[in-house]
C-alpha cells in the first residue's frame, strides 16, 4: 500500500483529521522506502544503524527474525538520543540515573515482599537519590530541574520503573501537581514532600452515581463548621481508596449558583470515622475500584486547593494531568503477575505469544504485529511531546490497548475462552482481554475526549446545554422541562 493510501486511512480515524498530519510526520517522514521493495532488500538498504535503524528492526519483524529485539519507541529514543549529544552536566545526570537503576534500586528492593511494601521502598529510594519531583521546588522536596534533565529521566527510566509505581499514580501524577501549581504554602509544605517520598498514597474522589461524564452535576456537599468543613455524600469508581491515606475531593459548597461555579476542591483525610470504603468487583475478578460513603467527614478549613467555589478550574487542571498520564503511560513489560491497571500489552509480549503459538509465519499475523508496533511508537512519541493535548494521547492509548488485547485473544484462545488453571500465561491474557474495555472509560470516556478535541483544538462549537447558567438547586425542574 502506497504511503498516500495509508495516510488516507489515518485520516479516516476518529481521533480527528487535524491530528493525522502529526501522525503522518511521525510515522512516515523518517522512512525513505517503498512497499514494492522486498523485506530483505529493505533491511539491507536500511542498515543496522543511523537514521533508519527503526525501519531495519521493522523489516526484521516482517522477515520473522525471532532473534531481533523489538524495542518500544521510548527504548529507541533512549538509545539514539544519548549518543554524543549531552552536555557534561547532562552526561553526569544520565550516569546518575543508570547507577540508580543498576545498583541503588536493586539493593533497596532486595528481600522486600508484598506489592505495597515494594512500592513504598521504590519511592523512598527514588526520593533519597534525588530523582523524585524533578520539576518541583527544592524547598518542598523537589529538584527544580530544567526540561532537558526531565527528558533525560524519561529516556533512561523507560521500561525500568517497577510496576508498583502505579499505586502512586494518582498522588504523584495528579494530586501533587495540582497542589504544587495551585495550593497554598501550607498545603505544599504538608503534602508534597511526603507524597514524593511515598509516605502517603492518594485517591481521587470525583465521580458519583449521578455525576460521571457530567461531573459538574456532583451532589456531595461540604458545609463550613467553624475551623472545619463537614462533608456528606457518595463517590464511586475510586481507585485505591482502600489503601489511601489522602484524597482529592470535589464537593459542592454553593448550590445557589450554576453547577460549575459552586464546587470546591479539598484534601480529605481518608482514615477517619466519617469515611466508609466498599470494594466494587469487576468482571476480571479484581476489585480495583471502590465506592466511598462520606458521613460528616471532617476537613481542616485551610485544606482547600485554590479558592472556595473555584474547584471546577482545579478539577479541569487535574483531569489534564490524569489524561496525560493514562494516555501516554510507558508501555513497559507488564510481567505475567500484573493483573491490574490500564496499560496496553507491550508488543514484545505479543510477539512472544505469536511465536509460542507458531503463528509468526502467517503474513496476516505479521501485518497485525507491525501495525501494533507502529501504534505503540505513536503513543511513545506522544509521551515525549509536551505540547500535545492529553485527550489525544488517551484516545491512542485506548485504541492500542483494545487492539492489543483482541490480538492476544485470537492468539491465546482461538477455539474458546477456556484454559488450564495452571497456565499463567493464559490467565494473564484472559485478564487483559476483559480489562481492556475499561480503557475507554477511565479518566473520561472516549466520547468526552473527542468532544474536548473538537472544541478546544478544532474550534468546533460547544454542545447546547439548557442548564449552563441555571443555579444547581433548580436543575431538577429545568432538566424535566428541557426533556
Amino acid at each position: 500500500m502506497r504511503p498516500s493510501l495509508r495516510y488516507q486511512r489515518l485520516r479516516d480515524l476518529d481521533v480527528g483529521k487535524a491530528y493525522a498530519h502529526l501522525i503522518k510526520r511521525i510515522v512516515y517522514y523518517p522512512s525513505r522506502h517503498r512497499a514494492h521493495h522486498p523485506p530483505q532488500q529493505r533491511a539491507r538498504r536500511c542498515g543496522k544503524r543511523g537514521r533508519n535503524y527503526n525501519n531495519w528492526k521493522c523489516c526484521q519483524l516482517l522477515q520473522g527474525n525471532r532473534f531481533a529485539k523489538f524495542n518500544t519507541a521510548e527504548d529507541d529514543m533512549r538509545g539514539d538520543q544519548s549518543l554524543g549529544q549531552d552536555s557534561p552536566s547532562d552526561e553526569k545526570f544520565r550516569r546518575m540515573i543508570r547507577i540508580f537503576f543498576d545498583v541503588t534500586l536493586r539493593d533497596a528492593l532486595e528481600g522486600i515482599e508484598g506489592e505495597l511494601e515494594r512500592a513504598r521502598a521504590w519511592r523512598r529510594a527514588l526520593f533519597n537519590a534525588g530523582l523524585a519531583g524533578l520539576d518541583y521546588p527544592v524547598e518542598f522536596g523537589g529538584q527544580a530541574l530544567d526540561s532537558g534533565k526531565i527528558a533525560i529521566w524519561f529516556e533512561e527510566s523507560n521500561g525500568r520503573i517497577p510496576s508498583e509505581e502505579e499505586l502512586f499514580g494518582i498522588g504523584v501524577g495528579m494530586a501533587l501537581p495540582v497542589i504544587r501549581d495551585y495550593g497554598s504554602d501550607i498545603l505544599k509544605s504538608r503534602f508534597l514532600r511526603p507524597g514524593l517520598a511515598g509516605d502517603e498514597i492518594w485517591c481521587q474522589l470525583y465521580s458519583e452515581p449521578g455525576a460521571g461524564s457530567d461531573l459538574a452535576s456532583l451532589a456531595t456537599k461540604a458545609i463550613r463548621d467553624g475551623d472545619e468543613w463537614g462533608v456528606t455524600g457518595q463517590k464511586v469508581w475510586t481507585s485505591g481508596a482502600q489503601i489511601s491515606q489522602m484524597a482529592i475531593l470535589l464537593a459542592r459548597t454553593d448550590p445557589h449558583v450554576p453547577k460549575h461555579r459552586g464546587i470546591t476542591m479539598f484534601v480529605l483525610p481518608m482514615e477517619q470515622p466519617g469515611v466508609a470504603v466498599r470494594p466494587l468487583r469487576q468482571m476480571t475478578g479484581a476489585a480495583e475500584f471502590n465506592e466511598v460513603f462520606l458521613d460528616e467527614a471532617r476537613i481542616p478549613s485551610d485544606w482547600v486547593i485554590g479558592d472556595v467555589n473555584d474547584g471546577w478550574r482545579m478539577a479541569v487542571a487535574l483531569l489534564a494531568h490524569e489524561r496525560r498520564q493514562t494516555g501516554v503511560a510507558s508501555m513497559r513489560n507488564l510481567g505475567r503477575e500484573r493483573l491490574w491497571g490500564r496499560v496496553p500489552i507491550p508488543v514484545q509480549q505479543l510477539i512472544e505469544l505469536a511465536r509460542s503459538k507458531r503463528r509468526t509465519d502467517d503474513p496476516i499475523v505479521r501485518q497485525e504485529l507491525s501495525q501494533l508496533w507502529i501504534n505503540e511508537r505513536i503513543v511513545g512519541y506522544l509521551r515525549g511531546r509536551g505540547d500535545t493535548d492529553p485527550s489525544i494521547g488517551k484516545l491512542w492509548r485506548t485504541r492500542q490497548g483494545q487492539a492489543a488485547a483482541e490480538f492476544a485473544a485470537r492468539m491465546a484462545f482461538p477455539a474458546s475462552p477456556a484454559w488450564a488453571a495452571a497456565d499463567e500465561d493464559a490467565v494473564f491474557f484472559a485478564f487483559q482481554v476483559l480489562n481492556c474495555r475499561g480503557m475507554s472509560l477511565g479518566g473520561g470516556s472516549d466520547e468526552i475526549q473527542k468532544n474536548t478535541i473538537g472544541e478546544r483544538l478544532l474550534g468546533l462549537p460547544r454542545e447546547p446545554a439548557v442548564d449552563r447558567n441555571v443555579p444547581f438547586s433548580q436543575l431538577t425542574s429545568v432538566r424535566r422541562e428541557g426533556s
